[in-house]
Parts: structure tokens; sequence; C-alpha cells
């Protein structure tokens, strides 16, 4: 076994602090995210969580580009080998409920939530969550057939108020299929627009 260097070393804690601030919002939300639960949850000492992050607001402004990250990273690897197949928007469309489900969204819904009172989380965000939307939106325009541009910017638009509000209420519905068949009506008044 190779033994790790010191650069490495660092970069691995702070990766487990990062990846133990995602799991601790969505375990325990935004208000029970604490910096203990979350050393606790890495297992590393105070120190080290010290080392790398001076506080929890510069810990939960790195966690949200790490999660804006995670997000951004799977979205790609998805959509890598898209074409202009008839296919390519319904495998998009795929890939975005995916980046919008699970519990990186779940730990980015947490830090929304709490963004809307709390201004430097908010500032945080912003340009994490307008990276990842431009990269959809950008995608979305040339995959999806869609040749006047405010018709596909609406189309982009209501799919992921769809997508997200599908995700927020998952839990509380008893028919899980509900979510494809909204989105396959989706398609159908998408379909109508597409040249």
């Amino acid at each position: 076994m190779t033994r790790l260097t010191r650069k490495e070393q660092l970069a691995r804690t702070r990766e487990r602090l990062l990846d133990a601030t995602m799991e601790c919002l969505v375990v325990h939300g935004y208000a029970g995210t604490t910096t203990q639960r979350i050393q606790d949850l890495a297992g590393v000492s105070r120190g080290a969580l010290l080392h790398h992050f001076g506080s929890k607001s510069e810990l939960l402004v790195a966690a949200i580009h790490h999660i804006a990250g995670i997000r951004l990273e799977t979205f790609t690897r998805e959509v890598a080998d898209l074409d202009d197949s008839p296919a390519a928007l319904r495998r998009m469309v795929e890939a975005i409920r995916e980046i919008m489900a699970g519990p990186p969204f779940q730990a980015a819904l947490e830090l929304w939530a709490a963004s809307r009172t709390d201004e430097q989380l908010r500032e945080a965000l912003l340009p994490a969550e307008r990276r990842l939307g431009a990269a959809l939106r950008e995608l979305f325009a040339r995959h999806s057939g869609i040749a006047d541009p405010a018709a596909a910017s609406l189309a982009f638009e209501s799919l992921m108020a769809l997508v997200r509000g599908l995700e927020l209420t998952r839990n509380m519905r008893a028919d899980s299929a509900v979510a494809d068949r909204v989105i396959d009506d989706w398609f159908q008044h998408v379909e109508a627009l597409r040249s």
C-alpha cells in the first residue's frame, strides 16, 4: 500500500469533512448540522476540522460548492455521450431528475431554505447554483429540439420546477409512479414545440 503524501492526506480529510457536512444536512437538517456532528461523522479531531475550516460558515460555504460540484459531475457523466437522436432529450431529462434527487439535492434543499434568511449563505449559494443551472440550461438548449429560444427557455424552467417539486413532495406521495406520469405529460406538451 502506498503512503499518502501530506497534501493527499489534507485533501482526503477536507473531502471527508465536506461529505460529512452533506450527510449531516440530509440526516439532521440545517438546524441540526453542527460542527461537532460533522467532526464525528468525518472521524476527525477538532484540530483537523479547524485546520481546514475556521468557522461553521466557512465550512458551509465550502460544502455548497462541494455539493454543486457533485451534482454537476454526475450530470456531466450521465450526458457525456449525448447525441442528437430523438432519445437525447429523454436521456437528458432523466439525468436532470437524477441530480435533483438523492442526498446531494436534499442537502442543497436544506441550504436553499436556510439561505432565505441568511444573506451570507445566499451569497455563497447563488454562484454555485448558477454555474450548475447554466450547464443544464446550455445542454437543454442544444438538445431539446425546440427552435424558438423563448419556448425552449420556458420548457426548461417548467422542467426544473417540476423536477424540484416532485423531489420535494416525493416522501408524501403514496404512488411513486405519479412522478413518471407528470414527466410524461411534460414530454407531451414539449413534443409540440420540437421541430
